[in-house]
């Protein structure tokens, strides 16, 4: 894989959320859509991004610098309802503590964050997303109002260094983003990921950030499942996906660049499975959420090696691993980590099955 195909005039890449769950190329391929509906739709995602890049920018240069801590020091959740508008975070509709609202969203980002930090907690002993007790913050309703004063929801969900913020979705293509558990998981990690290793948002540093996200996202919704790692879904993103025969999920971990396929509004998926197909263009901020596909099939591969519950042992290496990496580390920083740490805590079988996992996808 050398090159994506052009985009559309009005959509830069480097304009798109950092940290978000929908990837550049899917907004893209909405905007290239002849539905002026779903066009609109592309603008509002990046207008909603505008807002916000420079903030999550500095705030990976400054983790922690927005955090607000827990009045308690225990699990702290808020959540805020944006109405329609992506002046963050909005009105505060529900605490810690409080009883369910009529708003499913609300309910939803409120349930969800609460099983993201009980999963870092009780399986890591994680106390939030920096250890130290941070409110988890959520914004729900995220969108504009256009020119015409017509309701555009956000076809996305972000982590901006400090809360939350999840759109509507378009009832097109995309659902409600606080549908999603994994969802959910997939940006807190990104926060928990800016407090470990801080992994940099470019190139493969960059892809090994969204690879760990999509790693515990996913892990989190088999954790509260109770699946194993051989039965449980590899998909990323499928609540959020309005169903279609072309699409399936956001991405899928186990057989990348297969999540969706030849869909009348997304293409096809572009993540490489192999190094030898790895993505080496300049979009997607050197390809942060294409070639995380690579690792994402070894962490995969070596769960399903490692048998059991995934998140019993090869989560457990891979959360290791996010506390060593550094913030330039690549997937070779990764490989090896991970199969150091696999010797360390478990035995040489287990180390043979992480490095066997990273051999298949070309990483020796």
């Amino acid at each position: 894989m050398q090159n994506l195909p052009s985009v559309h005039p009005f959509v830069s890449s480097d304009r798109l959320p950092l940290q978000c769950i929908i990837p550049p190329y899917m907004i893209e391929a909405m905007a290239r859509s002849g539905d002026p509906a779903l066009r609109r739709r592309a603008v509002c995602s990046l207008a909603c991004a505008a807002a916000v890049h420079a903030v999550r920018d500095l705030s990976q240069k400054m983790p922690g610098m927005m955090a607000v801590p827990s009045p308690t020091g225990r699990r702290h959740r808020l959540i805020y309802d944006a109405k329609k508008r992506d002046e963050l975070p909005g009105k505060l509709v529900r605490s810690e503590g409080q009883k369910p609202r009529k708003d499913v969203a609300v309910n939803e980002a409120y349930d969800h964050s609460g099983a993201t930090f009980d999963f870092f907690h009780e399986l890591f002993g994680r106390n939030s997303l920096d250890d130290a007790g941070m409110s988890l913050i959520s914004s729900v309703h995220v969108g504009e109002v256009d020119d015409r004063g017509r309701y555009v929801p956000m076809d996305n969900a972000y982590w901006d260094g400090s809360q939350m913020a999840y759109g509507d979705g378009d009832g097109v293509v995309f659902t409600r983003f606080t549908k999603s558990l994994d969802v959910v998981g997939h940006e807190l990690a990104h926060g928990v990921q800016a407090f470990t290793s801080n992994l940099l948002y470019r190139g493969q540093s960059g892809a090994l950030n969204e690879h760990f996200a999509d790693v515990f996202g996913v892990l989190v919704r088999q954790w509260k499942e109770g699946v194993e790692a051989e039965q449980a879904s590899w998909l990323v993103g499928a609540d959020v996906l309005v169903p279609a025969e072309t699409r399936r999920g956001i991405r899928d971990m186990e057989h990348p660049g297969t999540a969706f396929v030849d869909d009348p509004v997304l293409g096809t998926d572009p993540q490489p499975a192999h190094m030898d197909q790895i993505y080496s263009g300049a979009a997607d901020r050197g390809g942060v959420h294409i070639n995380s596909g690579i690792p994402n099939r070894a962490f995969v591969l070596a769960a399903k090696s490692l048998g059991g519950k995934a998140w019993e042992k090869a989560g457990r290496i891979w959360y290791d691993a996010m506390l060593q990496l550094s913030h330039t580390s690549d997937f070779k920083d990764c490989a090896r980590i991970t199969a150091q740490i696999a010797a360390d805590r478990f035995g040489p079988a287990e180390k043979k099955s992480i490095t066997a996992a990273w051999k298949q996808v070309g990483i020796k």
